[in-house]
């Protein structure tokens, strides 16, 4: 099985969630999403496998989106993507890729249904 976790080793969700696929024996392909950010074919594939909009992916308490002013509900998909692949740090983690599916690592639990 083939699965990958979008992983911020800084983030305590991520490890947890990381430690939890290895303790149900699952070594994943770790993405470290900040120094290797997914494009906008990637990004759109995640968000249809979570049957979400890019703005329900965004970290809306990050300073990049009041800065970047992503408030702006006129912005567009491809607009709001483009600041992810811009500002990595604004996309929800961990995500965690297996099967043809995605989840989010919240609670960490949640990934073990795709698995």
């Amino acid at each position: 099985m083939n699965v990958q976790i979008m992983h911020n080793p800084r983030c305590s969700k991520s490890r947890t969630t990381l430690q939890l696929l290895r303790d149900n024996n699952v070594e994943p392909e770790i993405i470290l999403y900040l120094e290797t950010p997914p494009d906008a074919e990637m990004l759109t594939s995640i968000l249809a496998k979570l049957d979400m909009q890019p703005r329900d992916l965004m970290r809306k308490g990050q300073k990049e989106y009041k800065k970047m002013e992503l408030d702006n509900e006129q912005l567009s998909d491809e607009q709001l993507i483009a600041a992810m692949i811009e500002a990595p740090i604004l996309i929800e983690r961990p995500i965690v890729l297996a099967n043809g599916k995605a989840r989010i690592g919240r609670p960490p639990e949640s990934v073990l249904k795709i698995l």
